[in-house]
């Protein structure tokens, strides 16, 4: 185990009872392990020709505006409601600790852009399937998703779309 991944930990019962949460915050405040985590998870995408990279709020801008910084290419940010101020195309989710809402603003991507979809936790997939669904909308050709981390045992992988590549850093 590269030494970066011993800075994530659990935090039992967030948010909310049942639930473990994977707390990357100490992994982001220490430098050398944050620009090893982003190495690590670009890595499969150098060469791979992308127009922009999509990263989901919150820790998704986080890792996202660092990966597309790494890969030579732009950041597009997908937001919780009410947060861009043009027109934008929405998409409804589910969670394992509820549900939610993604938006886009309608103008960010041109038809036939190719993306990468980056987020920090792949858990139930309701977050990374509507992210695709929102570029599909635009015409957005998604040359794959990457997470910084999967949690198995929550199934998210079992409703990825397979023509897509999905690359996951790390699995718990």
């Amino acid at each position: 185990m590269p030494d970066w991944q011993t800075l994530i930990r659990d935090v039992r019962d967030f948010p909310r009872p049942g639930v473990t949460f994977k707390d990357i915050t100490p992994l982001l405040a220490d430098a050398d392990g944050y620009a090893a985590a982003i190495d690590a998870m670009a890595a499969p995408w150098r060469g791979v020709a992308l127009d922009a990279v999509l990263g989901i709020e919150a820790r998704g801008f986080i890792l996202g505006a660092a990966l597309a910084r790494a890969l030579g290419t732009g950041f597009v940010p997908i937001r919780k409601p009410g947060k861009l101020p043009g027109r934008t195309h929405a998409q409804a989710y589910a969670l394992e600790y509820g549900s939610d809402r993604l938006e886009i603003h309608a103008d960010d991507l041109p038809p036939g852009a190719r993306v990468l979809i980056v987020d920090d936790v792949l858990a139930t997939g309701g977050t990374l399937r509507a992210a695709l669904a929102l570029a599909r909308r635009q015409g957005a050709l998604v040359v794959g998703a990457a997470v910084l981390l999967e949690i198995a045992a929550l199934g998210g992988r079992a409703d990825w779309d397979d023509a897509v590549a999905l690359e996951v850093t790390v699995g718990y």
